[in-house]
């Protein structure tokens, strides 16, 4: 990825999985273990362009979040059977 789509990415940081920070969410489908699993684009698009597939940081098991400081949730997609890519 060019150095511009770092924040989008799946760094150890986790990816920005929370709702307030994205639009056009729509359901997409269910991971093996019953995630709800979403296609998304980012508001703010220093987040990353286009459509991502991810899950919501309110639907997934708390030792998955990742509360950041700059006040929106992180996920830990290593803990999850849910890919987050861009689609």
């Amino acid at each position: 990825a060019a150095m511009g789509d770092m924040a989008a990415q799946a760094t150890p940081m986790g990816a920005i999985s929370d709702r307030r920070a994205k639009e056009n969410i729509k359901l997409i489908g269910y991971s093996p273990n019953g995630l709800k699993i979403y296609a998304f684009e980012y508001i703010n698009k220093i987040f990353g362009k286009g459509i991502w597939q991810g899950v919501m940081s309110d639907e997934v098991p708390q030792n998955a979040v990742i509360k950041h400081n700059d006040g929106y949730d992180r996920v830990d997609y290593s803990k999850l059977d849910v890919e987050f890519k861009q689609i």
